[in-house]
């Protein structure tokens, strides 16, 4: 009788065994607090866990370079990202030290706002009028402090012609800065309305400054990732009229190395729950298959691939 016994121990430790075998601890890469790829990457990892058996999501902040940069060294297997800083890292180019290669596409999921935000009173109407100007954005490896020290050379001008530049991991921080006086302006790439900016136009009055055609155009010739939106009238308090801003788009990217089916089930369980991503993040809403497989010059994964072939997306 005590055969059987040991025979179902073993069977049952078996069993055991292969369920740790099959736990899949996977790092995910989202942005600064005050953001909305924290928000987000909480939805996704319940998703993303309920989807594929045995997955395991850590959350950790990251910024658009640094989680590209982190994915391709194998720091995490995957990150949210932006298109433009992305194909500068496929490319080569500053601020990457070298091609980025191990990096895959796995879904576009909505535009982001590239918003530089004045209190009324500092008297910016132009970002050649950031001259001698206290400023904050976000630290290197961030895309919007790329896109800030970018904007300020295509004018001209670079950090030292600042009366000061802070670097602040934090929307939070940057917004306080903003709402004590210490500094006229921040810039950051997130939605439109930013909660950030909602937070300081509660305190104090505050402005978009536009791009201007020229420096748009001096973005594109180095990168086409970049685009021109427009911040509608009204979106902030007392906007009163649109604001043309520098765009390019939130993506999910993956270590190539990351099992097919694995991502395969991650880019269905989003095309799936569209609606409980949208409840977290509003822009998008409406988000189809085919506009999360467009090709913005990143390969894509071969799990992404084969959802998109499947569902005629490609």
């Amino acid at each position: 009788m005590a055969y059987p016994r040991i025979h179902l121990l073993a069977a049952a430790a078996a069993l055991t065994f292969a369920g740790a075998a099959s736990a899949q601890q996977v790092t995910l890469m989202t942005g600064p607090q005050g953001g909305s790829w924290v928000p987000l990457g909480g939805a996704l990892k319940h998703m993303w866990e309920q989807a594929v058996p045995g997955l395991q999501i850590q959350q950790t902040p990251g910024a658009g370079i640094a989680n590209v940069r982190g994915v391709d060294e194998g720091k995490a297997q995957i990150g949210f990202a932006n298109s433009s800083t992305t194909v500068d890292g496929i490319a080569g180019r500053a601020p990457y030290p070298k091609k980025v290669t191990k990096v895959c596409q796995v879904a576009n999921l909505y535009p982001q706002y590239f918003q530089v935000a004045a209190l009324a009173d500092a008297k910016i109407e132009s970002y050649a009028d950031l001259k001698g100007k206290a400023l904050v954005t976000q630290p290197k490896g961030n895309t919007a402090e790329a896109l800030t020290e970018a904007i300020l050379k295509l004018n001209g001008l670079n950090y030292q012609a600042l009366s000061k530049a802070n670097f602040q991991a934090s929307y939070t921080d940057a917004v306080a800065m903003m709402k004590d006086g210490h500094v006229q302006v921040m810039t950051l790439g997130t939605t439109a309305p930013a909660s950030a900016v909602m937070d300081l136009a509660s305190a104090r009055d505050v402005k978009l400054v536009p791009v201007d055609d020229k420096t748009i155009a001096g973005l594109q010739k180095e990168n086409p990732g970049y685009q021109k939106l427009t911040i509608k009238a009204g979106t902030y308090p007392k906007q009163d009229k649109d604001v043309p801003v520098i765009g390019y788009s939130t993506h999910i990217v993956a270590s190539c190395d990351l099992p097919e089916d694995t991502v395969y089930r991650m880019t269905k369980a989003m095309a799936q729950n569209v609606d409980a991503m949208a409840a977290v993040v509003k822009p998008i809403a409406g988000l189809t298959p085919k506009a999360m497989a467009a090709d913005i010059g990143v390969p894509l994964h071969k799990g992404a691939l084969k959802f998109y072939k499947e569902t005629g997306a490609l």
